[in-house]
């Protein structure tokens, strides 16, 4: 199809590279070239490359997307969608792709039986979510920081391109001691009543689209990525590790060079409650919904960092 000059197609596996290019042409840096192809291949779900590019000729010009899974709700799985990459080129920002792109793949979702839509917007794109695609706000992250007192081997590593490959097999070798058998954990969440992210094996099987890890201290499981520091996703905290538990974070934290632990959490949530023994709250990702016939309660959706499409 065409609008306003541009033809538009849906995302395929062989236009997986041209997002590959937009994403270079719009943020400048390189992805690896498989990236988006595991990002979009979310064929557990039955729904695959959910989403749709805008092309200026032959040249990717925007693309707008969301990943399929499901959201456990009240024990059932709904099928549901993740709002992710929003990318226009400089070229051709100011011609209203970005809504266009929006309303066909919210059409397609329809088609394909996704019945609810969430996403956690930056502020510079949260208005137009609100104001012209009539999105709501849910609920509101926030995110807590945690000093740790380590020498900066992360950041070392990321400054110098010889000692990367040096410190990714020193990662694995501390965290051989702590790693859990198993690959991410279940939304805590759900424990608290509220409906989560359904993370079962072929959902967490799909997101290591990124690199993460998942260990075990004491009775306590931990998933969380290495991204300027320790950033936790979700934590399942056995209640006899409630004294040591951030302790014992750090000492791991302080092995791997680590100048920080972070974490984002619900508001509403348990673990917001707890983290605010230890650091101050500060505003984050607002969580944001669009119901497309689930009818779901907006205050009984709840989600962790380990939820968003970047860890």
């Amino acid at each position: 199809m065409h609008s306003n000059g541009y033809r538009i197609e849906r995302l395929t596996e062989e236009r997986l590279a041209d997002m590959t290019s937009l994403h270079k042409a719009v943020y400048g840096k390189a992805l690896p070239s498989d990236f988006f192809a595991r990002k979009y291949n979310t064929a557990f779900t039955g729904v695959m490359y959910t989403g749709y590019l805008a092309y200026a000729g032959d040249v990717p010009a925007a693309f707008y997307g969301v990943i399929p899974c499901f959201i456990n709700c009240d024990g059932q799985p709904v099928l549901a969608a993740q709002s992710a990459d929003t990318m226009t080129h400089p070229y051709h920002r100011g011609k209203g792709l970005f809504i266009k792109l929006a309303e066909l793949t919210y059409e397609l979702c329809y088609t394909e039986d996704v019945r609810i839509l969430f996403g956690f917007p930056n502020q510079n794109s949260l208005p137009g979510f609100i104001n012209k695609l009539a999105w709501q706000v849910s609920a509101q992250m926030e995110c807590f920081i945690i000093p740790v007192k380590a020498l900066p081997l992360e950041r070392l590593a990321n400054k110098f391109s010889l000692l990367k490959g040096v410190y990714g097999w020193y990662v694995k070798r501390v965290i051989k001691k702590y790693a859990s058998l198993q690959c991410g954990v279940p939304s805590t969440l759900i424990n608290e009543g509220f409906h989560g992210l359904h993370r079962d094996g072929y959902y967490l099987g799909h997101k290591t689209y990124t690199e993460s890890f998942t260990i075990k201290t004491g009775d306590t499981s931990v998933w969380f990525r290495i991204a300027d520091g320790m950033v936790i996703g979700d934590i399942n905290i056995a209640t006899n590790d409630l004294r040591d538990i951030i302790p014992r974070l750090k000492k791991i934290a302080r092995r791997l060079g680590l100048r920080k632990l972070q974490f984002q959490a619900d508001k509403r949530s348990a673990l917001n409650g707890f983290l605010k023994r230890y650091a101050d709250p500060i505003p984050s990702f607002p969580v944001i919904v669009k119901d497309l016939g689930a009818r779901m309660p907006l205050d009984k959706m709840a989600f962790a960092f380990a939820d968003i499409d970047i860890f």
